[in-house]
């Protein structure tokens, strides 16, 4: 007997930067402070805030991407994250309406996609700040693009006085979409933010006391209890999940660390449910693969911030080159693609050996923004796929490649638009890595 649909709501916006994060995350907080069981999704490719919504949770989060992510892969994902709870908080990416250009998977990468799909109400966070009734004309907009996407309430954002409150408010509520809230402007409870972003979770100090602060800051100025109502059950189908891509081998030695954090769950729990077994290693502590591992994975992450510590580490380079003799597949990833390199250049123009395992040299001196989605046809054989096998992920980095070496391309890439990318990554013998953070093979698996 299958699980019953979860009930959900979204947190959305008309742009980055508006606080859909603080809002997500205190609600999550001050809800589950209420006795309720509350789980967590992010719209589109992220990492971070995923794992802030787990810290808040103690449940894992994970990402819904309708560009990258077949439909049963996607309403599979949904429908699992919501099992055990009362509801699911949904965190939007960017813009509520913002998608690329060309279809992928299922859909543009847009959370009103994902709004439609599920049926799942949208809460808007407005940044209120500058102007009053004009916020309900943007409202208004967000509440009327798609017939299929219902904004359910708004929570207002950077409120200076009741008056600014009551001409905001009331021009929004006249519209007949509630105001569930308003934030006063304070600097106390925005969480930090260093390097590409925001400080990742396990860095952040006191952690647990922000997020108290966030849900006490969120109980104070929101309407939980007409939240919690606007919660629905999905409409999407229930999905059939399976890995979204094969396991690297049967027991997979994966590096977990500060220099080291940008693993998918959605990855690890597809592979588990093949039957493969998942650990750890620490390379900033030194540690090499386990013997028994016949695989090994170097997800992304920050190796630039610690490429002193990682040079230094000669157990974990010793074990990683003799996996790779061993013929045990190795697989980079982003700053895993770094590190298994000859070199890494620091943003102080320090130059450090790494591994060695393939020819590229890279720079973060040289900053220059890789950003999108892509879809990539494995050029050989790897254990991801046969060569031709297609796959779908995004790239985020500002590392420059100084020089690729003589290693054979992984593959061969285009952009969310169409536009060829050309070649990508490397791979010699069994060891194989780009930029490219793969999130799911393609739905058609074949290329082009």
């Amino acid at each position: 007997m299958s699980e019953a649909a979860p009930r959900g709501l979204i947190v959305g916006a008309p742009a980055s930067g508006t606080g859909k994060t603080t809002v997500t995350l205190g609600l999550l907080v001050a809800l589950k402070a209420r006795g309720l069981r509350v789980g967590a999704v992010k719209a589109g490719p992220d990492y971070i805030d995923p794992a802030f919504h787990q810290a808040a949770t103690g449940r894992p989060s994970v990402n819904l991407d309708n560009w990258a992510m077949g439909p049963d892969l996607l309403d599979s994902l949904a429908r699992r994250a919501g099992e055990g709870t009362d509801l699911l908080v949904c965190e939007a990416l960017m813009g509520l309406f913002d998608g690329v250009a060309g279809v992928g998977a299922t859909g543009t990468g847009a959370t009103s996609e994902l709004a439609a799909r599920t049926g799942w109400p949208v809460i808007l966070v407005v940044n209120a700040k500058g102007q009053s009734q004009s916020a309900a004309a943007l409202v208004k907009g967000f509440a009327t693009y798609r017939d299929d996407v219902r904004v359910g309430g708004v929570i207002l954002n950077n409120i200076a006085s009741p008056r600014h409150l009551a001409l905001a408010g009331g021009a929004i509520e006249a519209l007949g979409i509630p105001v569930l809230g308003s934030l006063p402007r304070t600097p106390d409870v925005i969480l930090p933010e260093r390097h590409l972003g925001l400080i990742q979770a396990e860095e952040t100090a006191d952690l647990q006391e922000r997020l108290a602060a966030l849900g006490r800051f969120i109980a104070q100025h929101v309407d939980l209890d007409r939240v919690a109502a606007l919660a629905t059950p999905s409409r999407a189908p229930e999905g059939s999940f399976a890995p979204a891509l094969p396991p690297l081998g049967q027991r997979i030695a994966i590096a977990r660390d500060a220099a080291f954090t940008f693993v998918y769950p959605h990855l690890l729990e597809g592979w588990r449910a093949a039957g493969a077994e998942v650990t750890h290693f620490s390379p900033l502590a030194d540690e090499a693969p386990p013997d028994d591992a016949d695989a090994v994975y170097l997800p992304g992450g920050y190796p630039e911030l610690h490429a002193g510590r990682l040079a230094a580490a000669g157990r974990f380079r010793d074990g990683m080159h003799r996996v790779a003799a061993l013929g045990r597949p190795v697989y980079g990833e982003c700053g895993g693609y770094m590190t298994l390199g000859e070199s890494l250049e620091d943003a102080a123009g320090a130059t450090h050996p790494m591994l060695g395992l393939l020819g590229v040299r890279t720079s973060f001196a040289k900053r220059k923004l890789h950003l999108g989605y892509r879809r990539a046809i494995l050029l050989g054989d790897t254990p991801l796929g046969r060569a031709g096998t297609a796959l779908r992920g995004h790239e985020f980095h500002y590392a420059s490649i100084l020089d690729r070496g003589t290693d054979e391309p992984l593959v061969t890439a285009t952009a969310a638009d169409g536009s060829d990318l050309g070649p990508l990554g490397g791979r010699r013998g069994s060891v194989f890595a780009s930029f490219f953070h793969v999130i799911a093979a393609d739905p058609d698996r074949e290329g082009p």
